[in-house]
């Protein structure tokens, strides 16, 4: 199956709820309000529209997850990828790294992934 695309301010929206979770609609509405400074109208669109798309689920007024952050992060990292380094893992951290000071301890991690990933874990 593959994961329903979460825009910007879904997102956001969608760290409340992982954070939260399960949660009453009208509890969302006042976090929202708090967090995001959403009006309720915003907050009960934006759950009836992620529900449309099998993002989360609402029962009852309680609103789950049907979609793990980390689902999401993945997708939205794989489109990025695809659409601007043609697909290309090299060629994105080749770009990151550019800009971007690394650790010997996450240069230690990634080469432990990618040793992992070698011998096919």
């Amino acid at each position: 199956m593959e994961t329903p695309k979460v825009f910007e301010s879904e997102y956001r929206f969608c760290l409340i709820l992982w954070e939260h979770e399960p949660v009453k609609s009208n509890k969302l509405v006042q976090l929202c309000k708090e967090q995001l400074g959403w009006k309720p109208t915003t907050t009960y669109t934006v759950i009836k529209r992620l529900s449309e798309r099998g993002v989360l689920k609402n029962e009852n007024t309680v609103v789950t997850s049907l979609v793990t952050k980390e689902q999401i992060q993945e997708s939205e990292l794989n489109e990025m990828v695809e659409k601007t380094f043609e697909g290309s893992l090299p060629a994105f951290i080749a770009a990151f790294t550019k800009h971007q000071k690394i650790s010997n301890a996450e240069i230690d991690e990634l080469q432990q992934m990618i040793d992992r990933f070698r011998k096919g874990e």
